[in-house]
């Protein structure tokens, strides 16, 4: 395996990124959207808060707060009897961050067989390690949400991102409960207006270059 890079500290915000594999696809179907975010909720619900996401074809952005938690010995347990962990995996238990980084392992993996069984593929899914940035100054993190959301029109992939299905542009704005971090991002441009005036803007990549990790 290759070295991870930067730890995943608790109380941190990290921009996460991945792609599939030699530049591989990662979602063939609707359906495969839908489960990804099921098993992100499955594996990382407990250790992560999810404030934007965006999956294209190829790969997927996330931004996200690890939560603060202790590391005792019912954590330990709870790895050892989780499904689907593998012994050697086992030596990571220990400090938080290397608790993190292997329910991100747990998460990858789950999604990666469950692509490999239904393409009749073989190998890696994903690029390992994947990539991860720390903000370090949370007056970024407004540009960050619309970077990840503006994703697939710099790729060409939509005319308008916010028509785009599979972000979380339009989950922010819905009142439905959910996991998803809606008032904090909606906090960090002042309101719902400034939100979508913030959105309607023109694409600017040199004002949001440091965020940028493709």
């Amino acid at each position: 395996m290759k070295p991870l890079q930067i730890p995943l500290q608790p109380g941190k915000f990290y921009h996460i990124f991945n792609r599939g594999n030699n530049g591989e696809n990662l979602f063939y179907k609707n359906d495969n959207y839908i489960f990804f975010l099921r098993k992100l909720d499955e594996y990382l619900s407990d250790y992560i808060e999810l404030y934007a996401y965006c999956l294209l074809p190829n790969h997927f952005h996330l931004l996200v707060r690890i939560k603060e938690f202790e590391t005792d010995t019912k954590n330990a347990l709870h790895f050892q009897n989780a499904k689907r962990f593998e012994v050697n995996q086992l030596r990571t238990i220990g400090k938080p961050e290397d608790e993190i980084s292997t329910a991100f392992l747990r998460f990858f993996t789950s999604y990666a067989k469950a692509i490999n069984k239904q393409e009749n593929r073989h190998g890696s899914l994903f690029e390992n390690p994947f990539k991860r940035k720390v903000i370090e100054n949370t007056n970024y993190l407004a540009n960050l949400v619309f970077y990840i959301h503006s994703n697939p029109q710099m790729h060409g992939i939509c005319n308008d991102f916010r028509q785009y299905a599979w972000s979380s542009y339009d989950r922010i704005l819905l009142g439905k409960p959910s996991k998803l971090k809606k008032e904090d991002v909606i906090g960090w441009f002042t309101d719902k207006s400034n939100y979508l005036s913030f959105h309607a803007q023109n694409i600017e990549l040199d004002k949001i270059k440091e965020l940028v990790m493709e």
